[in-house]
């Protein structure tokens, strides 16, 4: 199962997503990887477990139940496309799975938020895989992803790119500071995902926005 997750709908995590690419534990305590501040969650609730490429729920000794397309699970299930997971009275999930096969073209949009870097250039925010990058990126650092967000897997020239950042200043930008800003940026955007190269470096050339669903 190459894409999984885990999506919020009524409740207090509306909005927010997840993937399931190993264990997720849902409950009250901020231990859990899915935190639900209400008090009729349990503080360990219930567990999503990916197995033999499929995803299982169960519920872990609850005090108010986990419900799977609104029957009380008694038992670990496996999970289906679209299924609708609730947590006692408090909050509702969808499940959503693809196919590995599908094109990158034609995965739903909340595969690609939830699997590759996001950006909203009117409210200035970014998300890597579904985690929005707070506190928010520099005005420098954000016009340079977004440079490059714009002609995703192109290479996009030096030249280019500072000129993006630096407008009528850029007779006076130093390599030095243009190469200390991608590495400001990759840090920021490793925080949360630190086992993909998103910015590459092509040497000679510039700087190219690796953004495919991972």
């Amino acid at each position: 199962m190459e894409f999984a997750v885990l999506l919020a709908q009524s409740g207090p995590l509306s909005g927010q997503q997840w993937p399931v690419s190993g264990t997720l534990t849902i409950g009250r305590d901020e231990s859990c990887d899915v935190a639900i501040p209400d008090r009729q969650v349990s503080r360990q609730h219930a567990r999503l477990s990916l197995r033999d490429n499929a995803v299982f729920l169960e519920d872990l000794n609850s005090k108010n139940g986990t419900y799977l397309n609104g029957q009380l699970l008694t038992g670990p299930t496996q999970l289906r496309e679209s299924d609708e997971i609730r947590v006692a009275f408090a909050q509702t999930f969808q499940f959503l799975s693809s196919d590995a096969t599908l094109p990158v073209g034609e995965l739903p949009g909340e595969y690609l938020r939830a699997f590759t870097l996001q950006l909203d250039e009117t409210a200035r925010r970014v998300w890597v895989r579904g985690v929005e990058i707070t506190p928010p990126l520099s005005a420098q650092q954000f016009s340079l992803l977004n440079a490059l967000y714009a002609k995703s897997g192109e290479v996009v020239s030096r030249e280019e790119l500072i000129r993006a950042v630096w407008g009528d200043e850029t007779p006076w930008v130093t390599e030095q500071a243009f190469d200390a800003l991608v590495r400001r940026l990759r840090d920021r955007i490793n925080q949360i995902d630190p086992d993909y190269n998103y910015l590459v470096t092509v040497r000679g050339h510039g700087l190219r926005l690796e953004n495919r669903p991972h």
